[in-house]
């Protein structure tokens, strides 16, 4: 069956449905330095076993009407579970390592532990090397230019984006910042539900195959 545009225009105004455009794309990674990169040691094993043998972390944009927010976020691929984030109006190694600082003090991973990112200069930078090294942490990058090495972290971002940011339009970083820990707290981790996960959400999923109790983690970053 094929329709015009108008007649699609006319049906989305009757039932109140709106366009979602996706917006520019903006770099965050910034692979052109000359510090030290790390071996892909995740090589794309994406199901590991139990909880904290390995996470992934990235950095992604979110805009604004006074400018842009930058949400660097560590995830658990046992449960696609956030463990922890940081956010602020510039990304600089420091972001990184809020971030991952805040996974450490919740999960309490032991030595070993595989934390894969991308090579941008912030994880590649002695701040964010020397954290990882304090932990007994393992660091894991990405080969150059290959999104897939890093593949569901980008979708932890792409769901995030398509589920909640591209249908805001924040007045600024301060309003962004609070949408987008409920949206990690309120949804994310502890409602929404995952195909990989047999359809439960992250925090259900761990209760289920761990026994453990889902500890609560604050919105405020």
């Amino acid at each position: 069956m094929m329709i015009g545009r108008y007649r699609v225009r006319r049906l989305m105004r009757e039932h109140g449905l709106r366009v979602c455009w996706k917006p520019k794309f903006v770099h965050t990674t910034d692979s052109k330095h000359n510090l030290p990169v790390a071996e892909n040691v995740l090589d794309r094993q994406f199901e590991p076993g139990a909880p904290n043998q390995a996470w992934v972390s990235d950095i992604t944009y979110i805009r604004t009407r006074t400018g842009w927010l930058y949400l660097a976020a560590v995830l658990d691929l046992y449960s696609r579970k956030i463990v922890g984030w940081a956010m602020a109006p510039t990304m600089p190694a420091a972001l990184v390592c809020t971030a991952l600082q805040m996974a450490i003090a919740q999960r309490q991973p032991v030595a070993g532990l595989i934390v894969h990112s991308d090579r941008g200069s912030q994880y590649a930078s002695a701040e964010y090397q020397a954290l990882l090294q304090r932990h007994g942490l393992v660091c894991s990058m990405s080969r150059k230019g290959n999104c897939w090495d890093n593949a569901v972290m980008e979708r932890f971002f792409l769901n995030l984006k398509m589920e909640r940011v591209w249908r805001r339009n924040y007045a600024n970083q301060e309003e962004a910042m609070r949408d987008v820990a409920d949206y990690i707290v309120g949804f994310y981790n502890t409602r929404r539900r995952h195909s990989k996960l047999g359809y439960q959400s992250p925090n259900a999923f761990e209760r289920q195959t761990t026994g453990q109790v889902t500890i609560a983690v604050s919105g405020k970053t």
